[in-house]
């Protein structure tokens, strides 16, 4: 175990260092940076999902809740806050390992806060099964050091630090219902100074269940002498930004609504964070859900009056701000490169990009990327016992989906080596119901099947929609996902020029908290022989 640890540790250091000498990647399909000083929301259209962002000097970073995928945290960085660059991951597996070694879908890493402290990044994150946990480093770009469990206890989630001005440490979190039992409450505990330990406690400071009820989303920030709560209530899709704030840590505290949807279509504007810049201005990022979309990234101008924070624009005249969906950029003094968050991979570097994710920890049996070879090499892994589909599985390659609309495309190879049959691999759309493009093979040779498993969250079995025999054992495959429903349809060709459809469309679906994901996937039936593997070109995302 420890040498995996070591070598996925110089996997990543690899990848980091072939992505730092990349000119700046820029999305085929979604772009925020005008080019003529403003931006256009979402400035990320991805499931960044429960976003939080600290300015380093004139460094921005931020992270987002990854829940059971591999590597989790994802950091993200930006010189002018509008265009990002995803840089590495804080967390390489997700702990305890013997828990995630297998899909915990929706649980894990949820709603990260990130500070600076002392010449140090650090991410305290809620996992909602064992408690409230914190990594940091000196470097963002490099190994993060092993996560700490700062308090055990079920159902403590939305964590966030505040370093006083005496040195004392604080810590804010939430509470989620389905593992505490209750809700809609904000409490507040004393850490020790490194922020390692809570020693206390703890003091409830707020009580939403009479006008804020599901408050959560907790950040914890110190202005003019008041003591700020940022949190969102109301419920993911249908709420609203409350800030509070006191002169005293634990209160009592005044409550504001200063952002909601109004007469916008940004639904449930709300959980982010308050940034400044070197000269002083205030920005709020905070995330829409959009349903099979994920929760995507919005940055609002904010400015401060009578010491309240006002966020986005009063389009109604009620006092309260609503999302802006384009302003001018935040002044940084310069202007950078456009650039966004990678997403196509023609698996030409060391190791596959960083835009990829497993549904659970990885195994180093799972692919192989060699140096001097331009493909990815997917081996078939024998699928989970007792599972009819793949939701289970844990050695699926997904990305986030990165616009309304989209198409990805690959070519793979099926090369089963002594099997008869039982090798699988292709093109995936997956979600709590999942579609696939698939090539396998079988005494009469190679063919195609486009297949979906509906409900698949509830072990529903995947039903085979079209098949098409194939002349040899590679193929081409295409998804075309359309707004706004995200419909998805398939297609296959043999030599890359024609493109035909297959199967029938399929809606796709968000995951557990999450949005759909696109990607691959190489499996084995359990009754086949050992060995196979696929072998994939590209994967490319295009218009």
């Amino acid at each position: 175990m420890k040498f995996i640890k070591i070598l996925l540790s110089l996997v990543i250091f690899t990848t980091l260092t072939f992505a730092q000498n990349q000119p700046p990647y820029v999305s085929d399909v979604w772009v925020s940076d005008q080019g003529n000083g403003t931006y256009k929301n979402p400035i990320l259209h991805a499931d960044y999902s429960d976003p939080d962002v600290v300015r380093v000097g004139d460094d921005y970073y931020m992270t987002a809740s990854s829940f059971n995928t591999a590597p989790g945290l994802p950091i993200l960085h930006s010189k002018d806050m509008v265009n990002w660059k995803l840089i590495n991951y804080a967390l390489l597996e997700q702990v305890p390992a013997e828990t995630f070694n297998i899909p915990q879908h929706g649980n894990g890493v949820w709603a990260p806060a990130i500070r600076y402290h002392k010449g140090e990044i650090y991410i305290f994150w809620g996992d909602p099964d064992f408690g409230v946990y914190m990594v940091k480093t000196k470097d963002p770009y490099g190994v993060w050091d092993k996560p700490i469990l700062v308090m055990e206890g079920k159902g403590l989630i939305d964590t966030c630090p505040l370093w006083d001005d005496n040195g004392d440490a604080y810590l804010v979190h939430a509470y989620a219902g389905s593992r505490a039992g209750v809700k809609s409450l904000l409490s507040v505990n004393k850490m020790n100074p490194e922020g390692t330990k809570v020693i206390d406690a703890g003091i409830h400071v707020y009580d939403g269940h009479d006008i804020d009820d599901t408050i959560e989303g907790s950040k914890f920030y110190k202005r003019n002498g008041y003591y700020y709560i940022f949190a969102p209530a109301g419920g993911v899709s249908t709420g609203w930004q409350v800030i509070l704030r006191s002169k005293n840590v634990y209160g009592p505290y005044e409550r504001k609504v200063v952002l909601e949807q109004g007469s916008t279509k940004i639904n449930g504007p709300h959980q982010g964070a308050w940034v400044d810049t070197p000269d002083g201005e205030s920005w709020f990022y905070h995330f829409q859900d959009v349903d099979a979309y994920g929760r995507i990234v919005h940055l609002q101008p904010m400015s401060w009056k009578n010491d309240w924070p006002v966020m986005g624009q009063d389009f109604d005249k009620n006092g309260i701000g609503e999302p802006v969906m384009s302003h001018k950029k935040p002044n940084v003094g310069k202007t950078y490169p456009i650039e966004t968050p990678v997403e196509t991979d023609v698996f030409d570097g060391f190791n596959i990009g960083l835009q990829w994710q497993w549904q659970a920890n990885s195994n180093v049996v799972w692919h192989a990327k060699l140096p001097g070879n331009d493909y990815l090499r997917l081996f078939s892994i024998k699928s989970v016992e007792d599972s009819e589909n793949l939701w289970m599985v844990p050695n699926l390659l997904l990305q986030k989906f990165p616009a309304p609309n989209f198409t990805a495309s690959t070519k793979i190879t099926l090369v089963p080596e002594e099997a008869k049959s039982g090798k699988t691999a292709g093109l995936i759309i997956m979600g709590m119901d999942y579609a696939t493009l698939s090539i396998s093979h079988d005494d009469k040779g190679y063919f195609i099947k486009q297949t979906e498993a509906i409900l698949a969250i509830k072990g529903a079995d995947e039903k085979i929609n079209d098949e098409k025999r194939l002349k040899s054992n590679s193929a081409y495959f295409k998804v075309e996902v359309s707004a706004p429903d995200a419909m998805c349809q398939f297609l296959y060709s043999e030599n890359g020029k024609k493109f035909k459809k297959i199967g029938k469309p399929f809606k796709a679906q968000p995951g557990k908290w999450i949005g759909a994901k696109v990607g691959l996937f190489s499996v084995s039936a359990q009754e086949a022989k050992r060995g196979g593997y696929a072998d994939v070109e590209y994967f490319k995302i295009t218009k």
